[in-house]
């Protein structure tokens, strides 16, 4: 029987976040990702170095980037013999992307690895309307020259409109902003909570700059050495602006949602014995995750909220590793929405939904609200879908090894009704 190891994570690195369409408007994400694979190579001693793999991933993706983890590894001063491979499950990719490494590292299949994600609004890729796509493939499948002028013959103006990428649900046409609504009015979270969960976010990220805990983690990019959507902005000035996805009775915001970022962001897993060997920080353990995901889309109907599968995946892990919900003294719940987390916490906090919807005898429970996101989240730093999991891996990992012991709780919201989580003991 295969023992299985414990997967240390050594550290991270990423570049700062910041607005789309503003100081990284002219990077990729193949500029994103290597510069954040080098900054793992930098830090910790890694030219040349061969590790067993880097599992990498985009969400918004040009037919280019179709190897895109490999060629970034090759142009990261690693050793030219580490594999790689593409990894995509929405805004759970880069926690995906570290499950899979830490999971081969525990079956020993491999000693050491990268997990890592970008991802650009700023340089989306734009496809061909889907008429002219289709009325090349016919040109280029045509034999004769009357053949190809026939197909020339039915092109049409409509047929050069780019198709644009959408922020927007393929089964319901709605964004996720329009489904996080809907949960805000299922749950009745108000307006105040939400400003207050984002005043807290950005505050928590000025002071975590303020006292240097992120001198070591991100490195300076495009010119930029800060995350660039953090405000200091009062909270009688988050609750004067106007809804944004639903303009008469909404209460997300500009503010309270994430906005469309760019970034990347990687992060150093290893066996023990690998990270000894070189001398290199053991920070803190993955020790489980768990993957769920809802039906939110019966018969034309939302029949559970988008952004909910965190709410089911974290009892399950739970109940796996032994521990209750507040067996911890760090959360860091990601805010796709400050709403979203707090739909999720109150979905903890209800005893019928964890009695009829997750088995449980009662409630979960309330946490510890002081230990929530204590250095801030994706409200104040930025979502570069991909590049949300290594950020938080690698910044939870630091929080655990400054305490000098603990445990810390992942829980991540994807499209498509998906949750990924994951708990992090030191």
């Amino acid at each position: 029987m295969t023992e299985i190891r414990k997967v240390a994570i050594v550290g991270g690195s990423r570049i700062p976040f910041v607005r789309s369409n503003t100081a990284y408007s002219d990077a990729s994400n193949m500029d994103m990702l290597t510069a954040a694979l080098k900054g793992v190579v930098q830090r910790f001693d890694l030219e040349g170095e061969r590790l067993g793999e880097v599992a990498a991933g985009a969400v918004m993706k040009h037919s280019r980037d179709f190897n895109l983890a490999r060629e970034a590894t090759l142009d990261s001063g690693l050793s030219l013999q580490t594999p790689a491979y593409d990894v995509q499950q929405a805004c759970g990719t880069g926690l995906e992307a570290a499950i899979l490494v830490g999971n081969k590292i525990a079956l020993g299949q491999i000693e050491s690895g990268i997990a890592a994600g970008t991802d650009t609004a700023s340089d989306a890729p734009i496809a061909l309307n889907e008429k002219y796509r289709k009325m090349v493939l016919r040109l280029n499948r045509a034999k004769t020259l009357g053949q190809r002028l026939k197909v020339m013959a039915s092109m049409r103006p409509s047929f050069m409109v780019p198709a644009i990428p959408a922020n927007a649900e393929p089964r319901t046409g709605m964004s996720m902003g329009q489904h996080c609504e809907l949960m805000v009015k299922e749950w009745g979270v108000s307006r105040e909570e939400q400003d207050q969960l984002t005043f807290n976010s950005h505050q928590n990220l000025i002071a975590a700059y303020q006292r240097g805990f992120f001198d070591d983690l991100i490195q300076p990019f495009n010119g930029v050495s800060r995350d660039g959507i953090m405000r200091d902005t009062p909270l009688e000035k988050l609750a004067k602006l106007k809804p944004a996805y639903d303009r008469e009775n909404g209460t997300l915001t500009a503010a309270n949602s994430t906005t469309l970022t760019d970034g990347a962001a990687a992060v150093l897993l290893a066996s023990e014995e690998w990270a000894t060997a070189r001398n290199l920080p053991i920070q803190a353990y993955l020790t489980h995750s768990e993957v769920a995901a809802v039906d939110f889309y019966t018969a034309g109907q939302q029949s559970e909220g988008l952004l909910m599968a965190p709410a089911y995946a974290v009892p399950r892990m739970l109940a796996r590793a032994g521990l209750t919900l507040q067996d911890f003294d760090f959360y860091e719940i990601h805010e796709a929405f400050a709403a979203q987390a707090l739909c999720t916490m109150k979905a903890w906090e209800d005893d019928d939904f964890c009695k009829n919807k997750l088995g449980l005898d009662g409630a979960l429970g309330s946490i510890d609200r002081s230990k929530l996101n204590v250095n801030g989240s994706s409200v104040a730093t930025g979502h570069p879908f991909a590049a949300t999991g290594p950020r938080i891996i690698a910044t939870l990992a630091k929080l655990l090894e400054e305490k000098g012991s603990g445990r810390g709780l992942i829980s991540i919201c994807a499209a498509g009704g998906q949750g990924v989580t994951a708990i992090i003991e030191r």
